[in-house]
């Protein structure tokens, strides 16, 4: 079952009655009501939400990410559950004792399919591919030859244009794929959980400062999806990129999009727990392909 996002911009107070979510506006007075089994993400912007301690108790048990902003309403901080598989411990294990000629492939898969998604993108777009499919068919094991950072510069130019550099703190249209990622990140956090991993130890990340190494991994092919919904709203004539309510709502509709795991279509927020979960599997050495999605 798709399960939603709640993207809360104004004053609120959120408490539960029955297993509900009930969001009251406390300007208006108006109530609403949402099954806490439906939910996966619950996005807190405005300064002026409150959430009882049963209601975050309640959301962590159906493994809800609660994700709070900052003072310039950008996501900031997340709540996880900490028990979010009944075979965490023997999952933790296996992750932990996975070799790394194994994280090494699992990351050439990994960088494989973000660049081939990147190229069926930009196909998509009427744009040409460049030199992306070649130099998806030449990743090494663990990228040594680092063809994710080759592809990623004719990617942007391709797609943006030669003047965008793809930078954090860069020009438009940089901040609406900050918001996009910082989301997507969060979803791909959710589902490694919900399959019993550790999203700090990573296939390939490693930054000691890093808490979601592997959510950083993992997410890597499913940056188009994010890629594209941006690059639709820069077409739509959106050049100023304001980040206002209605397009951050518009990129969370990300996690709702349909992408394709072999001959099946999903919803992005179903397929990231396939992926995660053929992830544990890898692991367990029961598999030795993560099920990615094809763009």
């Amino acid at each position: 079952m798709l399960k939603r996002t709640l993207f809360f911009t104004n004053p609120s107070y959120l408490s539960t009655r029955q297993q509900q979510l009930v969001v009251q506006n406390t300007e208006t007075k108006n109530e609403k009501t949402v099954p806490i089994e439906d939910i996966a993400l619950v996005v807190l912007e405005n300064p002026q939400i409150t959430v009882t301690l049963p209601t975050l108790q309640q959301l962590n048990a159906y493994n809800v990410a609660v994700i709070c902003c900052d003072d310039k309403h950008m996501p900031a901080s997340m709540l996880l559950n900490l028990d979010g598989h009944h075979l965490q411990s023997e999952l933790f294990r296996q992750q932990l004792d996975s070799t790394q000629p194994l994280k090494k492939q699992l990351w050439q898969q990994t960088i494989q399919c973000k660049i081939k998604n990147q190229a069926a993108m930009l196909k998509a777009k009427g744009k040409p591919m460049g030199a992306l499919l070649s130099l998806a068919a030449s990743v090494k094991s663990d990228d040594t030859s680092n063809r994710e950072g080759t592809a990623a510069r004719e990617y942007w130019s391709l797609l943006f244009g030669n003047g965008f550099i793809r930078d954090r703190y860069g020009d438009a249209p940089n901040p609406f794929l900050n918001y996009g990622y910082i989301i997507l990140r969060a979803a791909v956090t959710r589902a490694l959980v919900g399959s019993g991993l550790l999203p700090t130890l990573g296939i390939h990340h490693k930054n000691r400062y890093n808490a979601y190494c592997l959510a950083d991994d993992i997410m890597e092919p499913y940056r188009p999806y994010v890629d594209d919904a941006v690059y639709e709203l820069w077409e739509s004539g959106n050049k100023d990129m304001i980040l206002d309510k209605e397009t951050k709502a518009y990129l969370l509709n990300v996690l709702t999009c349909d992408v394709k795991i072999g001959k099946v279509k999903r919803p992005l927020l179903v397929a990231l727990s396939h992926t995660t979960a053929s992830l544990a599997r890898c692991f367990s050495g029961e598999e030795k392909k993560i099920a990615y999605p094809v763009f």
